[in-house]
């Protein structure tokens, strides 16, 4: 992403902020003080914004992956849940001797969870017709109610008393900076990914050809490129880096499963992505600044009316006027084009 579309996308963002608080009849500079405050105060702050941030850059991501194929993934929240479930399997299974040197397995396991809930619905399209948005949409549901299934059934705590699973071993945890602050090693992990991804999209032939698929499915088979199996690859990749976030998550801030444990981030990764443009390297700046609106609306609520609603008003509105304003320089491209 250039640096001048970062920089735009940056103030477009501030001043739907600025907007949103005025129409809450809030008083913007005060309110912006105060989220400045929550979000970048301290370094408890930072640290708590950068983890919020970080299952939004994995299912960010993982929406990139997916509609650059041409597969509109709307099930980032299932394969979250599936890849969180999957690792907590495992954590079970090695509970008589938590190794650290399990941690990197159980991390695995979660994409091998999310890769797979995301290639159940790549396979339905592809094998059944079935459209993604409409599959992966109901398949959200289907992982919430095997969260709770599991939760009360065989991931349940030793004790059997509540519908929880056991709190993840200090030893198998995601190692954290400071024992004071909640910034753990899975943010990292994110940010490797996005140069990983940015990578293999536009350095490696899967990423060509996931690519291609995604502009023209005709094109790729016309140049007797299997789009079908492109996009099976582009709905396992997407469902292993949401997976991932499931499982970072569950390792680091949450600690264990329960029926909370889903916090709509691989929804909100759907957001991220489209404000990013299906820009890997613009996902951080988007993850980022929702990110720090998680964090810095908590601060706001202590001393205001407002609560975290407020933000999902934002990503509304700054979604839309993406939308919007990507609509207005199509019909000018196609004027332009017409022109000539």
């Amino acid at each position: 992403m250039k640096l001048w579309n970062v920089a735009g996308m940056a103030v477009g963002l501030v001043l739907v902020l600025v907007l949103t608080l005025a129409v809450f009849g809030l008083p913007v500079g005060p309110s912006l003080a105060l989220i400045g405050e929550g979000a970048f105060g301290d370094k408890f702050a930072i640290a708590r914004t950068l983890v919020k941030a970080t299952p939004l850059v994995l299912t960010g991501l993982g929406m990139v992956v997916a509609w650059k194929g041409g597969m509109y993934n709307i099930g980032g929240e299932g394969q979250y849940i599936i890849g969180a479930m999957f690792a907590a399997t495992v954590v079970k299974g090695v509970l008589p001797n938590p190794h650290p040197l399990f941690g990197p397995l159980i991390l695995v396991a979660a994409v091998v969870g999310g890769a797979g809930y995301g290639l159940l619905a790549g396979w339905l399209y592809v094998a059944r017709g079935v459209e993604v948005v409409i599959s992966t949409i109901l398949l959200n549901f289907v992982a919430v109610q095997l969260l709770r299934y599991a939760v009360t059934g065989p991931l349940q705590e030793a004790k059997r008393q509540v519908p929880e699973s056991d709190l993840v071993p200090k030893a198998l945890a995601l190692a954290k900076f400071d024992r004071q602050m909640d910034l753990h090693i899975g943010t990292f992990i994110a940010l490797a990914m996005v140069v990983v991804v940015w990578l293999f999209l536009f350095y490696t032939r899967a990423g060509y050809r996931i690519r291609l698929v995604g502009d023209n499915r005709n094109v790729a088979r016309a140049n007797f490129i299997p789009a079908g199996r492109v996009q099976l690859l582009s709905m396992a990749v997407s469902g292993g880096l949401c997976g991932l976030a499931g499982g970072i998550d569950y390792l680091g801030p949450a600690g264990q499963l329960g029926f909370n444990f889903p916090q709509d981030w691989g929804f909100l990764g759907i957001p991220i992505a489209l404000l990013a443009g299906l820009n890997p390297a613009g996902v951080v700046p988007a993850a980022l600044y929702f990110g720090a609106l998680f964090a810095g609306s908590d601060n706001l609520a202590r001393y205001t009316t407002a609560g975290p609603t407020m933000i999902f008003v934002i990503q509304a509105v700054a979604v839309l006027g993406f939308v919007g304003l990507s609509t207005l320089r199509l019909r000018r491209k196609t004027a332009a084009a017409g022109a000539d």
